[in-house]
């Protein structure tokens, strides 16, 4: 891993919601993503399309980073990765949509779990009214 910001982005704007209600916790990556990210890594979580403006939902920490073979994903890596799968299958097809390519399941993938990073409120600066020209 190299220095800077590094982003963990979405370019469905289906996952806004999963992603603000804490509903998707991870992410299915295919290949092998583990030189870019790791445990502990702090990343912006976004959704957008490439060369396109994106959206900032929230900084995340990287809780763990699993390489392994599409045939070995769990139920719990599926569900984490979208609430609404529940079978392998089902995510085999999403990631052929995504990659543009037949998916086997001898194909390494990369499930890159991250929790959301909670700021507290910040100080409200005076009395809370609204400031008034004098």
């Amino acid at each position: 891993m190299k220095g800077g910001i590094y982003v963990l982005n979405f370019y469905s704007a289906v996952f806004v919601d999963q992603l603000k209600r804490g509903r998707k916790t991870a992410t299915i990556r295919l290949g092998d993503k583990s030189n870019k990210y790791e445990r502990g890594q702090v990343v912006w979580i976004t959704v957008g399309f490439r060369h396109s403006p994106r959206e900032k939902i929230f900084t995340a920490v990287i809780d763990d980073v699993e390489v392994k073979r599409v045939a070995d994903l769990s139920r719990r890596d599926i569900e984490h990765d979208n609430p609404e799968f529940r079978r392998l299958e089902e995510t085999k097809r999403f990631l052929e949509q995504i990659y543009s390519r037949p998916v086997s399941d001898d194909d390494l993938v990369t499930v890159i779990r991250f929790s959301q990073i909670v700021e507290p409120p910040r100080a409200h600066l005076g009395n809370g009214e609204t400031p008034h020209r004098n």
